[in-house]
């Protein structure tokens, strides 16, 4: 247990000192009662959307907590992981003062939100089976080194950042560890959910972008302790999960049955694909994949990568990122879409 974690020195100051906005609908909850609203300058006349959504979203945190085993006050909705990220960094990092640190290759968005922010980024470069260099990290830490942003599965290269090694750091790094889990329903692995009691500085988000296909409504999820999600509360803004969102994001998390059936499809095409790419020449590496993509090295990743393209085949070409020379990130599609990804990698492989 991380018995000396004192969240409060982490929090910038001026949040500290600032209220929080008060929303007509967060002054007013009880919603067992009928009850005639005059208070938020609606528009009186039934349409389904005229009122306000709950901006705390109640129900949809209910649902959710029950399924991971927690409490509501242990849960923020953000517009995406996006907002969720750029929360924690508003809230935590001073401007032209602190630092943070990513693990590259990695998620983009820490480093955009980093600059955005005008916070220095200290990227320590996994080692070449893509695991954290526990020493590098605690070496590039200093007393304004506020978070640690460890992506797994890892985006883009797929795999899981060893256990051993994450503990190790969520025990000695001073600050906050965000564990980005955008795709840990494909992973056979355990979520760091189960241990979100025993570190009070971990952070774990999530989205129902990935395996809930639901990327086009924009919703992510983190997880922490109720003082981090309090402190998160006080700075987002009063309605970021518009109702349609909840409605659409309700429905689709309480049938478990068909997203459980979607992954195992999405995981059995996934083997399925990964026989073939075995077999392709111009494929030099597949490397290990604990997500619903693979990453590969080819020869040449940027002809190859217009190659497919020609063939309407759009992959992501990921050879200018540190460690990924000449690799593409081919995401696992339905057995049509893979199809005709392998027939026209045949084609390329026909022609040279």
């Amino acid at each position: 247990m991380k018995t000396k974690f004192n969240i409060n020195t982490l929090i910038r100051e001026n949040i500290k000192k600032m209220k929080p906005y008060a929303s007509a609908r967060s002054e007013f909850v009880d919603t067992t009662k009928n009850m005639t609203f005059l208070d938020a300058n609606e528009n009186p006349f039934e349409t389904g959307l005229n009122r306000y959504p709950d901006p705390q979203q109640r129900t949809l945190k209910g649902v959710l907590a029950e399924q991971k085993g927690m409490q509501i006050e242990n849960i923020l909705l953000g517009n995406g992981s996006d907002e969720v990220l750029d929360l924690i960094f508003r809230v935590f990092c001073e401007p032209n003062k602190d630092n943070v640190i990513t693990l590259p290759p990695t998620f983009g968005i820490y480093d955009v939100l980093a600059n955005t922010n005008a916070i220095e980024n200290r990227k320590v470069v996994l080692n070449a089976d893509f695991q954290p260099n526990i020493e590098a990290v605690l070496e590039n830490a200093d007393e304004n080194s506020k978070i640690l942003f460890i992506c797994s599965p890892n985006n883009p290269t797929g795999n899981t950042i060893a256990a051993k090694s994450v503990e190790k750091l969520l025990y000695s790094f001073t600050g906050l560890v965000v564990i980005d889990e955008a795709y840990i329903d494909f992973s056979f692995e355990k979520s760091w959910l189960s241990r979100l009691e025993e570190f009070p500085n971990l952070i774990v988000t999530q989205t129902l972008s990935k395996a809930y296909g639901l990327a086009g409504i924009r919703l992510g999820i983190c997880y922490a302790s109720s003082q981090i999600i309090t402190v998160l509360n006080k700075i987002k803004l009063p309605y970021n999960i518009n109702e349609l969102t909840q409605q659409r994001a309700l429905g689709r998390v309480l049938k478990t049955k068909e997203v459980n059936h979607d992954i195992i499809r999405i995981l059995n095409q996934k083997n399925k694909l990964l026989k073939v790419l075995l077999k392709v020449s111009f494929i030099k590496k597949i490397y290990p994949s604990d997500a619903n993509f693979m990453l590969v090295k080819v020869d040449d990743a940027v002809k190859r990568y217009q190659q497919l393209l020609d063939k309407g085949i759009v992959l992501r070409n990921r050879t200018t990122q540190v460690l990924l020379e000449n690799c593409l990130r081919i995401t696992v599609g339905t057995a049509e879409d893979n199809e005709q990804l392998i027939k026209a990698l045949k084609k390329i492989e026909s022609h040279g």
